[in-house]
């Protein structure tokens, strides 16, 4: 393994490493075959797992690789990965990803107003719409892929008793539920117990006919569970506080790009949020992410929107990694 560079960036608290060069080929015709690629390649894997493990990441580290897009219309393609795999979709990690493209040049940008970085990802193509003022990125709001409600007044047993779960696709799918009904609130001194009734939540549906994807089953499984505070209403829209438990027992630092997404699919579905209105939508952390929806054009789900969650990412490091190949630990380990 040779030399492998990053650029690190932080959205609203989450962590994302972004890969440009320096990894195996990853082949396939669009991305979501690269993404299939590479969660049975043991070398592209090796990478993950050196970035994303200790000592040179961290359980809840998060990352993509750029690859190429499905045609000429996209600026880049995605891989996002974690330290349990590749995921369908990061809206954290698209936020950083715009940033980086106006930051580096990939994408050329005006040094005042919006540029458009067009994306492909596993679940689709998204935007990141990235606001420059004097030349500085001061803002980016992403359009995701059509989101939607799946099911709700879902029961399921957990240690905390039985809870009554909604389920939501944000480009991933995801469990929502009161943390109220858990008996907890979204605040750090619970977030070990937030963490394990989220996996819980997770594994108990991840199977179910429920958390099949309708057109792709590439897309099927629930990737997480949004544990959510509501705190009423703002002028402009509902206000909620959550953690989001991702993979395999993750916790996200941000309030979650596509699970932001999902939420404002399933608030707009109910009526809780209309046309003009803002999803304020805070993380267990106290950073902040907006939210809103809009129509979607016609499409193969009935009653999808398109969501636009705005956020900023700060870049933290550029880095270079090694493996040495007489370390003992190899690509490292996950320590929880």
């Amino acid at each position: 393994m040779s030399e492998v560079g990053t650029v690190d960036y932080h959205t609203a608290g989450e962590p994302f490493r972004v890969v440009a060069e320096g990894i195996p080929e990853i082949v396939g015709a669009t991305v979501a075959e690269r993404r299939v690629f590479a969660q049975h390649s043991s070398e592209v894997d090796a990478y993950r797992q050196l970035l994303c493990r200790e000592p040179r990441g961290h359980a809840d580290m998060y990352g993509g690789f750029i690859v190429p897009p499905d045609d000429d219309s996209a600026d880049f393609g995605v891989l996002f990965w974690h330290n349990d795999g590749y995921s369908t979709a990061c809206g954290h990690g698209t936020i950083a990803l715009g940033v980086w493209a106006v930051e580096t040049g990939r994408v050329s940008a005006a040094a005042d107003g919006v540029t458009p970085v067009t994306i492909d990802v596993p679940s689709g193509r998204v935007v990141a719409h990235v606001r420059q003022q004097g030349g500085r990125v001061a803002g980016v709001t992403f359009e995701n892929v059509a989101s939607y409600p799946v099911a709700r007044g879902i029961g399921v047993d957990t240690s905390a008793g039985n809870v009554t779960v909604d389920l939501g696709f944000g480009g991933a799918l995801y469990a929502c539920v009161p943390a109220s009904a858990l008996g907890l609130a979204v605040t750090p001194e619970h977030s070990e117990r937030l963490r394990a009734l989220g996996r819980e939540i997770k594994w108990a549906l991840d199977d179910s006919e429920l958390a099949r994807h309708p057109v792709d089953d590439r897309l099927s499984g629930v990737y997480g569970t949004i544990i959510f505070d509501d705190l009423g209403d703002t002028e402009s829209g509902p206000h909620q506080r959550n953690v989001t438990v991702f993979a395999d027992g993750r916790i996200d630092r941000s309030p979650c790009g596509s699970g932001t997404a999902a939420r404002v699919a399933m608030l707009a579905d109910s009526g809780r949020l209309g046309a003009g209105q803002v999803l304020t939508h805070d993380s267990i952390v106290g950073t902040r992410f907006l939210g809103r929806v809009r129509a979607a054009s016609d499409g193969e789900i009935p009653g999808a929107l398109i969501p636009e969650v705005e956020g900023m990412a700060y870049r933290t490091g550029i880095h270079t990694f090694t493996l040495d190949r007489n370390d003992p630990l190899g690509t490292g380990f996950v320590l929880s």
